[in-house]
């Protein structure tokens, strides 16, 4: 097995040490594993795409405007 150094933020460092009993290094790997298993569905997914990037963009700006619409509508 491999060893990978993390640098954490101290204040997340004194919070990890406030659990003695967590084994942070599986916490770690599950973690990694996740973001890993989330990476090859989004590139798979990708792969089968007939998307363009640009037919992606207006799809983001019309959903952008719904929300904004709804979002406005229950703020009234």
């Amino acid at each position: 097995m491999t060893t990978l150094t993390l640098a954490v933020p101290d204040e997340m460092k004194k919070k990890m040490d406030s659990f003695p009993e967590m084994n942070w290094s599986e916490v770690a790997r599950q973690a990694f594993m996740q973001k890993i298993e989330d990476m090859d569905f989004l590139r798979k997914f990708k792969e089968k795409s007939k998307l363009t990037g640009a037919d992606a963009l207006r799809l983001g700006k019309e959903v952008s405007k719904e929300v904004s619409k709804r979002l406005h509508n229950k703020a009234r």
